[in-house]
């Protein structure tokens, strides 16, 4: 007979694959967040085979989330729960004084708007890399730098330039012609990043305000420091105003674990 059981939170989104695990008291005693490569059967099964082995003598209850994690629940028969839902109840639990929830995915987009006595407003773009960060991965790339690079070149910025990020061809062409114009790394590194987040707010807000407090989640706004800054210039948003929450990249997987 299992002595504890450990409830896991599982998210497999598009490019990305996060485990959660909560104790009895709900605290979370293993994590773990690893890009899948499309490879989601043997990663998911490694992580899982770490959780068993790290908690040898527990029984688990799992349920799992993400754009890829219906059709492992459906092969599998492990509970699931949609994203949006998951990330809505830690913020409930956890976070009840936020206004607006702002979630940038590798190839999504979404906000949810909170009113006290209403449910939820929820916003969520269609699965495309534009304005994502499959987009930041893809415009990287085509400067021949890694992420991080381009964050810390996106700090000492002089001008912005206009970037197309309804289309990743459109983009990639007036990234290429900044390049081409020897328009200095640091310049296009802001001009994309100002796009990210323009793009997102301009697709999702639709009209609606975007209040403080406003909490970030997802792996850019958890990674790259200057894509927040961009969010809180748009919005004109206080640095009081903007939270990052802890395990701001593992949200869903959270909720899930908490459900």
């Amino acid at each position: 007979m299992k002595n504890n059981v450990y409830r896991v939170g599982v998210d497999v989104g598009s490019t990305t694959l996060k485990v959660i695990v909560l104790d009895h008291a709900n605290q979370v005693v293993y994590k773990a967040y690893q890009r899948h490569k499309a490879d989601i059967n043997a990663i998911l099964a490694k992580q899982l085979s770490e959780v068993a082995n790290k908690f040898p003598e527990s029984g688990f209850s799992i349920t799992i989330t993400g754009s890829a994690g219906m059709g492992v629940a459906e092969r599998t028969g492990i509970t699931f729960v949609q994203e949006i839902v998951a990330s809505v109840e830690v913020i409930n639990r956890l976070y009840p004084q936020v206004k607006t929830m702002i979630d940038l995915g590798g190839e999504d987009a979404k906000m949810v708007f909170f009113t006290a006595g209403k449910q939820p407003d929820i916003r969520m773009n269609g699965s495309c890399a534009g304005g994502t960060g499959a987009f930041i991965d893809q415009m990287a790339d085509l400067m021949n730098i890694p992420v991080e690079q381009l964050n810390i070149e996106a700090l000492g910025y002089d001008k912005i330039y206009p970037i197309a990020s309804r289309c990743g061809f459109f983009a990639k062409t007036d990234v290429q012609n900044l390049i081409c114009r020897n328009v200095p790394v640091a310049d296009i590194s802001a001009s994309i990043l100002q796009t990210v987040a323009l793009q997102c707010i301009t697709s999702l807000a639709r009209g609606y305000d975007i209040e403080p407090d406003v909490l970030c989640i997802g792996g850019p706004l958890t990674f790259i420091p200057a894509l927040r800054d961009y969010f809180k210039e748009l919005l004109k948003l206080k640095d009081t105003d903007l939270i990052l929450p802890e395990n701001s990249e593992y949200f869903p997987a959270l909720g899930c674990a908490m459900l």
